[in-house]
Parts: structure tokens; C-alpha cells; sequence
């Protein structure tokens, strides 16, 4: 019996005249494995993702932490430098993180309860779990 592609199965390989031959690397990469799921990977990092719970504050700590501010705001004029900790919400899921900084205080909104620092970001006393004064010298 003989194979009905005889006439052609040993004919050289054809050679295009208008485009050029593919390498090797680039046929291969047309049975690479692709991303069915695109946004898979992320997703499943983004839920890895560790995030932190905000700490709720004693009475005691929150008493000591309003001294130190009231001492702070008497000096204001000055602009006093300060190294806190405090919160900061994540935005895509529960908790976030904190943050250690040292910063130059500009200036006090009593009824937000915003601190105002000299390099444009302002925090709310509410996320704040330490709070001392600081040499200007420490890091601004």
C-alpha cells in the first residue's frame, strides 16, 4: 500500500521569497505557555500581603500622649520637631502599617485633630501611637 503523500513528503522545505525565515527562538515561543488568567498572580499577592490591625490605645497612653502634644503646641512658634509612630490605612484591604518618622510640626488644626509637618503630609492624632520631641538634627 503506499502513502497517499508520497509526491509530497520528500520535497525541500519551501523558502518564501518576501519574508524572511523565522529563528528558532521565535517559533518556539508560539507554543509557550501563556497567562489565562491575567491578574491571577497579582491577586493571589495582594492577598499574601501582610497588614497590621490599628492598636487601640489605653486611657493611660492616650492621657500621656496628649501631655507631650499640649507641650509640643506651646511650642509651635518654633516649630518643634517630633519622632512618632503612627498608622497609616492600607488602601486596597483591612489594616495597614506603621510608620516611624522624625518631622518638623508647622502647624495644629484643633478641630480635625490634624498635625500639619513642614514636608506637606498631615496625620491625624487619632493614628498616632508615640509622639516625643526630637533633635532637629535626627533625621529631617
Amino acid at each position: 500500500m503506499t502513502n497517499p503523500y508520497e509526491d509530497i513528503l520528500y520535497l525541500p522545505h519551501h523558502v518564501s521569497p518576501t519574508r524572511p525565515r523565522m529563528s528558532m527562538e521565535d517559533r518556539a515561543a508560539q507554543f509557550s505557555p501563556f497567562a489565562a488568567l491575567v491578574g491571577y498572580d497579582a491577586a493571589i499577592d495582594e492577598t499574601a500581603r501582610q497588614t497590621e490591625a490599628q492598636i487601640v490605645l489605653t486611657e493611660d497612653r492616650k492621657a500621656e500622649l496628649d501631655r507631650v502634644m499640649q507641650q509640643l503646641l506651646r511650642q509651635l512658634d518654633q516649630r518643634p520637631a517630633v519622632q512618632l509612630r503612627y498608622f497609616v490605612p492600607d488602601e486596597r484591604k483591612a489594616g495597614g502599617a506603621y510608620v516611624t518618622a522624625v518631622k518638623q510640626i508647622r502647624t495644629f488644626e484643633p478641630t480635625a485633630r490634624l498635625l500639619f509637618f513642614t514636608d506637606g503630609t498631615q496625620i491625624s492624632l487619632d493614628r498616632i501611637v508615640e509622639l516625643e520631641p526630637a533633635n532637629i538634627d535626627a533625621g529631617i
